[in-house]
């Protein structure tokens, strides 16, 4: 009796599975640690203004208040809401330059006070080229309106 060995008829595989596997943790690892632009994550809305946009807002300080009347500057959060807290993450960030102007960025729903605070805070640190961001007028509603 012959016994015939079945080793010379299988054919060598690749398993695509732990290779499908690895590309996912892989995927899920550069979107879980990617870093994104905080406009994108801070959505305001800024109030309505007729005129010129600024011209030295490239090289500007942005400082921004969200509708909750939490401050950011640049791309730093504000972790109290307190004058003192902003005023020490400004040094921070900026150092001794108070010639630097300053793009105040306020949403439209922001509580008043939150405004006032930052703009006090500016104040007693010394800057005196403060900008506000508004959005320009909508053209078919001032247009509806003549």
């Amino acid at each position: 009796m012959r016994i015939r060995d079945h080793r010379a008829d299988d054919e060598p595989e690749i398993n695509l599975v732990p290779l499908i596997d690895v590309i996912l943790v892989l995927i899920i690892f550069f979107v879980v640690t990617a870093t994104f632009d905080a406009r994108s994550i801070l959505k305001i809305e800024l109030p309505r203004a007729t005129g010129e946009p600024a011209r030295e807002t490239d090289k500007a300080l942005s400082l921004l208040v969200n509708a909750d009347g939490r401050y950011f500057v640049d791309d730093r959060e504000v972790l109290r809401d307190d004058i003192e807290s902003l005023k020490v993450t400004l040094v921070e960030v900026v150092g001794s330059d108070r010639e630097r102007p300053v793009l105040l960025r306020a949403d439209a729903r922001t509580p008043h006070q939150a405004v006032v605070t930052a703009y006090d805070a500016l104040g007693q640190l010394g800057f005196r080229r403060v900008m506000i961001a508004t959005a320009p007028e909508a053209r078919a509603a001032a247009g509806a309106t003549r």
